[in-house]
């Protein structure tokens, strides 16, 4: 793959001296957008966070043909976005205080926000369809809605390479959509996305690629039509799962079916007997 963004190498790594991920290889070029698929807790968290320098890793991590390790954080910042699954803001700014968060990097840290830092806020706002909400404080909005204005605060960082953990959590089903087509877009006008996503449909309607991550390692990195296939997902997921798609659409249906023996501790759980 030629011009890649991002280069991974054996990457390890972990926290509290656990091990969670080893050997992990890939690479990103410009205009892709790579869906992280896998169980809970099998790392896809851990391996964006890894990405952005929060972890300590072995192997190499290389930004533009440049390591990790020797970016300023300010340089990174400006090459780099990341959403994590929970962003904690704790005091009351408002919808646009937060969004010009996103032009931080591009400052010098004695310069304000100016003219072109405001368009970008505002036009970021309008993108995500909060600029109604600009004047109210972060934490009245809902779930939701908090999800947005983060995600425009990410967007106005304007870097070519972005981390999404989980961006659709919260989000009901217009906006989850919605989100796809907006990271789809910026893929098409070049910018390179990881994001976790755990709904598999929505990943195989909308992913370029997809990472399937499985017992501390990548088990799979191709085409969506390519890692969405039963034995590939009922090794990595533990369960019997099942893969229909839909020849007119091309659209996946994923899904799995009941344990026999979970039926028969039904009675049990209705107050009778198993």
């Amino acid at each position: 793959m030629a011009n890649n963004l991002l280069i991974v190498q054996n990457l390890q790594t972990g926290y509290n001296g656990q091990r969670i991920l080893g050997k992990v290889s890939f690479q990103a070029g410009g205009g892709e957008l790579i869906g992280l698929i896998g169980p809970n807790g099998v790392g896809k968290s851990t391996l964006l966070r890894a990405l952005r320098g929060l972890l300590p890793s072995t192997g190499q991590i290389l930004i533009q043909g440049r390591e990790l390790k020797s970016y300023t954080p300010q340089e990174i910042a400006r090459v780099l976005a990341y959403l994590p699954q929970h962003s904690r803001i704790p005091f009351a700014f408002t919808v646009q205080e937060v969004v010009l968060m996103g032009r931080a990097p591009h400052l010098r840290w004695w310069q304000r926000e100016g003219e072109q830092d405001l368009r970008i806020a505002k036009a970021c706002m309008e993108y995500m369809a909060v600029t109604d909400l600009a004047a109210a404080p972060l934490n009245k909005l809902s779930g939701g809605q908090r999800q947005r204005v983060l995600l425009a605060k990410v967007l106005a960082q304007q870097t070519p390479l972005m981390l999404l953990d989980e961006p659709a959590s919260g989000l009901d089903l217009f906006y989850q959509e919605e989100l796809f087509r907006f990271c789809r877009e910026l893929c098409q006008a070049g910018r390179t996305i990881l994001l976790v996503v755990h709904d598999l449909a929505l990943a195989a309607r909308f992913c370029s690629r997809l990472l399937l991550l499985g017992g501390g390692t990548l088990l799979a990195d191709d085409e969506p039509r390519a890692v969405l296939q039963p034995e590939l997902l009922s090794r990595a997921y533990g369960v019997s799962v099942y893969v229909d798609f839909n020849p007119r659409t091309g659209h996946a249906d994923v899904y799995t079916r009941a344990a026999p023996q979970r039926q028969t501790l039904l009675p049990l759980l209705l107050g009778g007997k198993p």
